[in-house]
């Protein structure tokens, strides 16, 4: 039973940790990366002032989506608008 229990844990620990790092590399493979750090500011804020910065903020997600894709205020991304929406979400859980 013990082990079970086990496995059910690690699984979800999987099922978490996988969908982080997908987005984490997603964010580089965008060219995210090139301009902002996790924990410091480079050319643009650090990842996880983004995320303080609009922690509890209703419709920060859809507002950083359209400023990203729509390249106001922000480079224009290589990414798609789904990628986007999942580096956004992947940064405000930061």
């Amino acid at each position: 039973m013990k082990r079970i229990i086990v496995a059910a844990f690690l699984v979800a620990g999987v099922a978490f940790v996988g969908p982080v790092l997908a987005s984490e590399d997603l964010a580089k493979s965008a060219g995210c990366m090139g301009c902002h750090a996790m924990d410091k500011k480079k050319v643009g804020p650090a990842i996880k002032d983004i995320a303080a910065k609009n922690k509890g903020k209703a419709g920060a997600e859809a507002e950083l989506v359209a400023k990203i894709t729509g390249a106001k205020g922000h480079p224009k991304t290589k990414a798609s608008e789904a990628d986007v929406k999942k580096v956004v979400a992947w940064m405000l859980a930061a």
